[in-house]
C-alpha cells in the first residue's frame, strides 16, 4: 500500500525536463514507479503529433514507468473513474498558476494531492495566490527543481534535439516527427 503518483501532460515530445520532474517526484514520494498520463485530447492546448506517437515517445523518455494514454480531456474525470490508491498528481508551476481555471479544481484536490514542480526564477506570489483560493490548500505540496530550459516548442522546431533523450531523439527521426 502507498501513493500512486500520477505525471500527466501532453509530452509533445517529453523532454528532460519532464524527467526531472519526473525524478523530483520519484525521490519525494519515494516511489519507485509513476503513471505516466499522455493526454489523448490536451483540454488546453493542440498537439502536433499523434495520440499513438506520443505515446511511444513517453514510454521511450519513461522506460520504468507505467505509461498510458489518458482519454479523459479533464483531470476531474480521471480521478473520477479510475480508481488509484491515494493519487498525488504532479504538474508543473506554469500550470498551477492556472490551477484556477481547471474544471473544478476544489474537487480535483478532495480526491487528490497536487505536487507542483517550481523552479527558481518563477514568481512564488502567482502561486502563493492560488493557493489562497483553494478550499484545501493543505493537498497542494512543492517539489523543489533544478532551473532546465527545455521546452517542447523548441525541440518541435528543431532548435534543441539535446533536450530530448537519445531513445526519444531515435524515435523522433524514425517517425519523422516535428518536420515542416
Amino acid at each position: 500500500m502507498g501513493v500512486t503518483v500520477l505525471y500527466g501532460g501532453a509530452f509533445d515530445p517529453p523532454h528532460v525536463g519532464h524527467i526531472a520532474v519526473a525524478d523530483a517526484a520519484r525521490a519525494y514520494f519515494g516511489v519507485a514507479q509513476l503513471v505516466i498520463l499522455v493526454s489523448e485530447r490536451p483540454a488546453h492546448r493542440t498537439t502536433q503529433a499523434s495520440p499513438e506517437d506520443r505515446l511511444a515517445l513517453a514510454r521511450a523518455a519513461f522506460p520504468r514507468d507505467d505509461v498510458r494514454l489518458d482519454r479523459h480531456p479533464r483531470t476531474i474525470d480521471l480521478l473520477r473513474s479510475d480508481r488509484f490508491e491515494d493519487p498525488v498528481f504532479v504538474v508543473g508551476a506554469d500550470q498551477f498558476a492556472g490551477f484556477l481555471d481547471w474544471a473544478e479544481p476544489d474537487e480535483v484536490l478532495e480526491r487528490a494531492t497536487l505536487a507542483v514542480a517550481t523552479r527558481p526564477g518563477f514568481p512564488r506570489e502567482q502561486l502563493d495566490a492560488v493557493l489562497g483560493q483553494l478550499a484545501r490548500p493543505e493537498r497542494v505540496v512543492f517539489l523543489d527543481i533544478e532551473p532546465n530550459p527545455a521546452a517542447s516548442t523548441d525541440v518541435r522546431a528543431g532548435s534543441s534535439p539535446e533536450d530530448v533523450p537519445p531513445a526519444v531523439a531515435e524515435l523522433i527521426e524514425n517517425r519523422w516527427l516535428y518536420r515542416s
